[in-house]
């Protein structure tokens, strides 16, 4: 008698999406925790962004790798891997003592996160076919993902109040769930690619690039933008790319395989993910600290003042899920983009009122919404037309433009605030995420013809 089942789907795809949560969460909960981390851990403030941006930078450098491995070596060997080391990570951070310690900690995290997003997007593709199915799966899975992102927020202030450590312990037993029912609920490994090296020099000259570009525009802003070490690290960023951009020309062992290269839709997906997290995906990075920093909310009333947020979060999600079905991915995301848009807009103009439900609450409901709606269209656009076999490394690219992007926004929003962020630096800051929201509207707007007639359209849109 044997413990394991082959799964339906929907179990598969409940598990998947409560991996996606971990991850989503992990991101996000950090936020509202960071004062009370950097004033226990006397962390200054250019070292506490780096409990941001360490989880951040390793996750968008080495996701491609994890799409790489868990194409070859199999999604649901990774995903068990990557998810238990997730576990450990977050129990070192929630008994971190100090700078090295905690960072060390947020680092692993970042790691482990990148090898288990492209796992959760492998067995998605397995398990699902291509199609309404996929698209479904994709719907369901985005707007788990999306109202991480937004719970995150809230349950940071709620578990901030009694312990900044808890916001890391919070994490082991959902990974350690998540591991043991994979092990026995999940069946083996299929679609793999055999055999060929993993691309490693390549993520350490892509990470490498972002590393020293975040540091850069960090050490810009406090030391000044002609100091040796800015001038340093932001010449030896240019070096790093030129390093990758001629060993993607050159070498036989690249990041992006051809294949993906010729993908339309997949380029697309990729500066998408990039300006939904330079927008909304940024927003709760300013909005934490505006909320505590300048309005005087204490951990657990910003986490509050953000559940009208999540909400919406999730009822964008979920309409756009069946949206796409009628009116197919690239219509949805311009509406998403759209509103989007007018949610930060409005934030940018009010932020100085007194009044949350007047000044805050409308901006927070229509960038709420913008935001499920892009997260959930974004990623069926990006790997509707990705072979089967190919989804973990597409999987990991749209995921890095996406955390990659956010590593260099809050590097831009922090030059942007400055030490001192007054009303005006904050409408500033917050102006810089509309205009990328914007620049997703027209940019999806002018490709919407071209994403909806690629091969796969007229069989997402047969579903509805």
């Amino acid at each position: 008698m044997t413990l394991r089942r082959t799964p339906a789907p929907s179990a598969t795809l409940v598990l998947l999406s409560v991996a996606q949560f971990v991850i989503a969460l992990d991101y996000s909960i950090i936020y509202i925790a960071l004062p009370s981390v950097a004033g226990d851990l006397d962390l200054e403030p250019a070292l506490a962004q780096w409990v941001v941006s360490a989880y951040a930078v390793l996750f968008a450098g080495f996701l491609v790798v994890g799409g790489r491995l868990s194409d070859r070596l199999g999604a649901k060997r990774l995903f068990v891997i990557a998810i238990v080391g997730f576990g450990i990570a977050s129990a070192i951070g929630g008994v971190a003592t100090d700078a090295a310690m905690m960072l060390t900690a947020r680092g692993a995290q970042g790691l482990s996160a990148a090898l288990l997003q492209p796992a959760v997007l492998g067995l998605i593709g397995t398990t699902f076919p291509a199609g309404p199915a996929r698209s479904t799966a994709l719907a369901v899975w985005g707007s788990v993902g999306a109202s991480g992102l937004a719970a995150g927020a809230i349950l940071g202030g709620v578990l901030t109040s009694a312990s900044w450590r808890l916001t890391f312990v919070i994490n082991v037993p959902l990974t350690l769930l998540c591991a043991a029912v994979a092990t026995v609920w999940v069946g083996g490994d299929r679609d793999r690619t055999p055999g060929g090296p993993v691309p490693l020099l390549a993520s350490v000259l892509g990470t490498g690039t972002v590393l020293t570009l975040v540091i850069g525009l960090t050490l810009g802003s406090s030391q000044g933008w002609e100091s040796p070490l800015t001038l340093g690290c932001l010449g030896l960023a240019l070096v790093l790319f030129l390093g990758f951009v001629r060993n993607e020309r050159t070498s036989r062992i690249v990041l992006i395989e051809p294949v993906l290269r010729r993908t339309p839709s997949l380029r697309f997906g990729a500066a998408a993910t990039a300006l939904y997290m330079a927008s909304v995906g940024s927003e709760f990075y300013l909005l934490t600290l505006l909320l505590q920093s300048a309005k005087g909310y204490r951990p657990l009333a910003a986490g509050l003042a953000f559940l009208p947020l999540a909400i919406l979060v999730t009822a964008g999600s979920t309409t756009a899920g069946r949206a796409v079905r009628h009116l197919g991915p690239a219509t949805v995301l311009i509406g998403g983009f759209g509103i989007a848009t007018a949610g930060l807009l409005w934030l940018s103009i009010t932020l100085d009122g007194d009044s949350y439900a007047v000044d805050l609450l409308p901006g927070l409901l229509l960038s709420g919404f913008g935001h499920g709606a892009i997260y959930t269209s974004m990623f069926i656009i990006g790997t509707r037309d990705v072979p089967s076999a190919h989804q973990g490394t597409a999987g990991g690219l749209l995921t890095t433009s996406q955390y990659l992007s956010g590593a260099v926004t809050v590097a831009v929003l922090t030059i942007a605030l400055g030490a001192v962020p007054d009303p005006t630096r904050f409408r500033t800051a917050f102006l810089i995420t509309t205009a990328a929201a914007g620049a997703g509207l027209v940019l999806t707007a002018a490709r919407h013809r071209r994403l909806a007639a690629v091969p796969g359209a007229a069989v997402a849109l047969s579903g509805g």
